[in-house]
């Protein structure tokens, strides 16, 4: 690729991880400061945290392995950069999926109107059980992520990379296979959360069918401060699920590539389309909810009053 070609292609990366830095970190700032001046934060909130730290710690890692395989590619010649990369990723792209799911899971909760026992009781239980179901992610992320570290072959890229001799061709093409397996491995147990939300979504239309035939029997016409949660709920839940097909999809390329020769290009537009998902989904999700989307509109209001000033 040619130095004009990587050049761009690092500022596109530059500018997507600024994005993504900037709302993620907003959605962290503006939680932790109403946590810290009421002494308590809600469900909602902490999960909300969470996913931001998780994602800020993502975009990092993705940004990271971006540069480092186009500015120093002799990196990835040392196993152990490569474990202590590809396990970083493998987790914080866990966390971000399980507690995406979290959210999509507390909204379907708290939102939907079903009369079911079992509904009922999570219902009710899921305020309490947040923290410990956060908890509960985070270990099985560290856990899950494991494979990575154990099974990774030191001289893996630097085989991809250079032309092979004969002698040392078969012991290369068994490394690449039980590398691709505990990829594929990994990269399938995400579609797990998906599902979940997946379905969670699927049920909050379900929900909102039913509520709009008992608003229209009761008042036709009218739309109620229900129906507005279902639609803003539902809108967070599908932004996610069509950002991690898009993320999914760049994930297994920008993993896969490595088993071919001259692949960098797209390997680097794999993490490219791999990072809009952390980055753009922070902005749905500010949008969605009302405190961070007042407390952006404060943010806006003062840039605009301070850049006034300075032009007087």
């Amino acid at each position: 690729m040619s130095s004009e070609g990587q050049s761009i292609l690092m500022l596109i990366a530059a500018g997507e991880f600024s994005l993504g830095i900037l709302g993620n970190a907003f959605i962290g700032l503006v939680n932790c400061v109403d946590w810290i001046k009421h002494k308590k934060i809600a469900s909602i909130d902490l999960i909300l945290t969470s996913l931001a730290i998780s994602r800020i710690s993502l975009l990092c890692i993705i940004l990271l392995d971006c540069y480092i395989l186009v500015l120093y590619p002799d990196v990835y010649t040392g196993g152990k950069q490569m474990r202590i990369i590809d396990y970083f990723w493998t987790l914080t792209n866990h966390l971000s999926v399980w507690f995406a799911t979290c959210l999509s899971i507390f909204y379907f909760l708290k939102i939907a109107n079903f009369f079911h026992p079992f509904f009922l009781w999570m219902k009710w239980r899921i305020d309490s059980a947040i923290p410990r179901i956060l908890l509960g992610c985070l270990v099985f992320s560290v856990f899950i992520s494991l494979p990575v570290i154990n099974n990774l072959d030191d001289d893996f890229r630097h085989c991809v990379k250079m032309k092979l001799k004969t002698n040392l061709s078969r012991r290369c093409r068994v490394h690449k296979a039980q590398h691709a397996s505990i990829k594929i491995r990994l990269n399938l147990l995400t579609l797990l959360p998906f599902s979940v939300s997946l379905i969670s979504f699927l049920l909050l239309i379900l929900s909102l069918c039913r509520h709009t035939r008992r608003m229209q029997l009761r008042a036709p016409g009218s739309r109620d401060p229900s129906t507005e949660a279902h639609v803003s709920a539902m809108k967070a839940v599908i932004s996610f699920l069509l950002l991690f097909i898009a993320y999914y999809l760049a994930y297994l390329v920008a993993t896969s590539s490595y088993f071919m020769p001259e692949t960098e290009l797209a390997v680097i537009v794999g993490e490219l389309i791999a990072l809009i998902c952390p980055s753009s989904h922070s902005l749905f999700l500010i949008l969605e909810n009302k405190k961070l989307r007042q407390a952006s509109l404060r943010v806006l209001w003062k840039v605009k009053c301070i850049l006034r000033r300075r032009n007087c």
